[in-house]
């Protein structure tokens, strides 16, 4: 590869008749730095240069999960040098020619805007895909400058009633100038709520002026002024929706009503219904800022620069200039700024913000380290091991992001039940206008003051009634609060979908390896027949010490642990299968199992014996003796059992999920009989399967869903991927260690522990029941204001209270989800 990664000319050739055809290979991103992402501008590269001459085939080769274009040229029609330069000038083109931008959108206050908006700019010429994230307040758009200019982007934008701007990387709580200037700049951001406001001020004019008994034509003018401040981006809203998408939407209905109620003389009610659901709107707009700033403001937990440690050099540093394999510093109290490895140092790290861990985490050399985290009492010395970029934070509010963006089933209902039930209202409401007046002679304009203004003011009531503004907004901000909760208490889900499905789950099956146990094995018993159990872990440990066998390494941890020494045998050789043997102070030692001690003539006391078969059969360990003397003269030392022991949360959180409603626990392992049923035992899982390889677990996951419907697995994203993706939900355990768990299952335990899965639970029904309860005070607010509409008994501004307080009330019901915790 050449040094700016641009290729590598792969040594094989294949003749084609008399023609001989090379390969060269294309890093992507190189040759389309800000597009290579882009699929269709990669088709593009690749259909742009099939066409050159001596060019014969391209393609994309996924090498190492890095997409490369690979080209198959013929060296005696086109140069090496050539294809290179080719490369680099249609790429340049294309990426001149194609741009994708991410716009930044203000005043998104519900997903049917973003809706909206995606259709007005993809209507677009030159456009060529939009896609608008509510959750986010962001758009992405590609389009082709030979068509289109930017600015004709924000300008649609703006058309539709929002303010854009590039979407750059801001501080979530950046600081605000103060005074007059501070003033200026909240105008010109906020100039809605400015209008707002001044609607809401000249609405208290206009009362104050007909107290003092001003002629009625200057009241008049005061509401009419009122009815041009509140409405305008209401108005341009509503007309920009039906001018470019052809469709009506409340804003438009809300214009109406207010134009309708001032032709009819109802200056009053007019301006109050532009007020009320322009500061609806805008109340709206701030409680939907919090439950989208909740995790990103998880970003302003990592600092903005490093310590980086040169030799003996200490500076400070912005991050985004640190590369992998940098060294930083992080002293006590600080907080850290890069995912990394401990490289020297030993401290408590609170890293709570990452997996919701309540208890401070001890890290030594060796120990994965996230950004975000508070170092404890010790220095420690980091060596980044992932750019800026590219850290667990900024991975996980991507991610999350991603999640609240994806519709829910019950959100996905309630937009089908919104596109019938508004048109359907629309119409009632002109039946209600026209069929009294024109079939039974009822007044279609009745003078005179109060609710009874006529079947054409009923209407009106009707129009604003429509309105699906708080049904359709019940759903997706529970989950967005949801989803925000969770991932700040360490559990990540992956979308809306995942986060109701948890809701429903009976039955919950595990992964007993690295899930239910440790993962690892430990030393549990010691039995000493001949002096001290110390003495015997050192003898043990003196020839294990030289062996990497996971059995040995847990001899040796013990014997650590317990702060034991111990000296290093020599002439140390496993004896395969069975144990290990060395030599100490001229005595052969050795450890095995029971067929060594056949096979040497070892004979072991009945009593240990037993003690030996009682531990393998009713408890599934692995038992060690210990010898030592030559064949035939063998001292037993006594025994060291081993097993893979059940994690100290596990018991607990199985008992937990019994009480969130969990009907029965199922663990899956590849271990035999007698282990797995004494790992079930000790952590309380009501059944168990034994001897599974990996696609016998997801026959085991395929039974359980025909016997209980759904069905979740949990694993740790690793091996066991089939078992995951086969069930209802897959939970992957360790989502903050490994990228594999991140990436793996539909959601992710971001801390290495088992106690967040009851309060996954627990959340998923809360949030049901939520989303349950906004629906049906949305339809039932509805349905009664229709009741009172049309017999004339609800006024405009009552309907326009009753809405938009209905948006309010589901709303920060729906918010209260942010507060949960575990």
């Amino acid at each position: 590869m050449d040094p700016e990664g641009l290729h590598d000319v792969a040594p094989l050739t294949r003749k084609k008749g008399r023609l001989i055809v090379e390969k060269l290979k294309l890093e992507i991103p190189v040759v389309l730095p800000e597009n290579g992402a882009c699929e269709d501008c990669v088709r593009r590269l690749q259909d742009v240069l099939r066409l050159q001459d001596g060019i014969e085939e391209a393609h994309v080769d996924q090498e190492n999960d890095r997409p490369r274009l690979c080209l198959h040229y013929d060296p005696r029609s086109i140069s090496l040098a050539e294809v290179e330069r080719l490369s680099r000038q249609e790429g340049v083109t294309i990426q001149q020619r194609y741009r994708h931008r991410d716009v930044r959108v203000e005043g998104m206050d519900c997903p049917d805007c973003a809706l909206k908006l995606e259709r007005a700019v993809g209507r677009l010429d030159g456009v060529l895909h939009a896609a608008v994230d509510f959750v986010s307040g962001t758009m992405h758009v590609e389009y082709d400058v030979e068509e289109l200019e930017q600015a004709d982007i924000f300008e649609r934008v703006r058309q539709m009633g929002y303010d854009a701007g590039e979407d750059e990387e801001e501080p979530v709580h950046e600081t605000r100038p103060g005074g007059l200037v501070g003033l200026l700049t909240f105008m010109r951001g906020k100039r809605r709520d400015m209008l707002t406001l001044i609607a809401g001020g000249l609405i208290l004019l206009a009362l104050i002026l007909e107290i003092i008994g001003v002629p009625v034509a200057i009241t008049h003018a005061t509401y009419g002024a009122a009815v041009v401040a509140g409405g305008f981006f209401v108005a341009r809203k509503g007309i920009s929706a039906l001018w470019v998408n052809r469709e009506l939407d409340i804003n438009f209905l809300m214009t109406v009503a207010a134009l309708g109620a001032v032709a009819i003389g109802a200056w009053a009610e007019g301006a109050l219904v532009v007020f009320l659901f322009s500061l609806g709107e805008t109340l709206e707009s701030y409680t939907m800022d919090r439950a989208r700033n909740a995790i990103r403001s998880l970003m302003a937990l990592a600092p903005a620069e490093a310590t980086l440690m040169r030799g003996s050099e200490q500076r400070r540093v912005e991050v985004d200039e640190l590369e992998m394999g940098d060294v930083i510093l992080v002293r006590p109290g600080e907080r850290v700024p890069m995912d990394g490895l401990v490289r020297q140092g030993r401290s408590a790290v609170n890293q709570a913000p990452i997996t919701g861990e309540s208890l401070p985490v001890h890290k030594e050399p060796g120990a994965e380290i996230f950004a975000g985290s508070v170092n404890g009492h010790g220095a420690l010395e980091i060596e980044v091991t992932r750019r800026a970029e590219e850290n667990t934070i900024s991975r996980v509010i991507h991610m999350v992001e991603e999640a609240q963006a994806q519709k829910a089933p019950s959100h996905r209902w309630v937009d089908v039940f919104a596109r019938i039930y508004t048109p359907a209202v629309v119409g009632l409401a002109v039946l209600v206008a026209a069929v009294p007046p024109l079939f039974f002679g009822e007044p279609f304009l009745e003078p005179g003051p109060g609710a009874g203004h006529g079947w054409l003011y009923r209407a009106l009531s009707l129009l604003i009634i429509a309105c699906p503004c708080a049904l359709v907004i019940s759903t997706p901000v529970s989950i967005v609060s949801a989803i925000s909760s969770a991932a700040r208490q360490g559990v990540l889900f992956k979308g809306g979908a995942y986060l109701e499905a948890v809701g429903g789950l009976r039955v919950v099956a595990f992964d007993k390896t690295g899930t239910l146990t440790h993962g690892e094995p430990e030393v549990t018993d010691v039995v000493a027949e001949e002096g001290t159990e110390e003495e015997l872990l050192q003898l043990a440990a003196a020839v294990e010490n030289r062996s990497e066998h996971p059995l040995a390494r847990a001899v040796v941890r013990a014997a650590q642990e317990r702060g034991l020494s111990f000296p290093t045998a020599t002439e140390v050789e496993a004896v395969s299968g069975r144990g290990v043997r060395g030599v100490l102070d001229d005595t052969w030692l050795y450890v095995g199992n029971r067929a060594l001690c056949r096979e040497l003539g070892f004979s072991l006391p009945d009593g240990l014996a037993a003690q030996g078969r009682a531990l393998e059969e009713e408890q599934g360990k692995t038992v060690m003796f210990v010898a030592s003397g030559a064949e035939g003269g063998t001292s037993i030392k006594g025994l060291i059992a081993v097993a893979d022991t059940v994690r100290p949360d596990a018991r607990e959180a199985l008992a937990a999920l019994k009480r969130s409603g969990i009907r029965q626990t199922v663990m899956l392992t590849g271990d035999n009989e007698r282990t797995a049923a004494a790992i079930a035992k000790q952590a309380g899982v009501d059944d168990f399967r034994a001897n599974l390889l990996p696609g016998e677990k997801v026959e085991a996951i395929e039974e359980l869903l025909s016997e209980h419907g759904q069905v979740a697995m949990v694993g740790d994203g690793i091996n066991d991927a089939p078992a995951l993706a086969r069930a209802t939900v897959g939970i992957a355990m360790g989502g903050a260690g490994t990228d594999q768990a991140l990436e793996t299952g539909d959601v992710a335990l971001m801390a290495d522990a088992l106690d967040k899965l009851p309060f996954a639970i627990r959340l998923s029904r809360r949030t049901l029941n939520v989303v349950r309860q906004n629906i049906a005070f949305s339809l039932m607010l509805k349905g009664a204001f229709m009741a009172l509409a049309i017999p004339g008994l609800a006024t405009l501004w009552m309907a326009v209270f009753a809405d938009m307080g209905a948006s309010l009330i589901v709303t920060l019901n729906g918010m209260r989800l942010l507060r949960q915790k575990s």
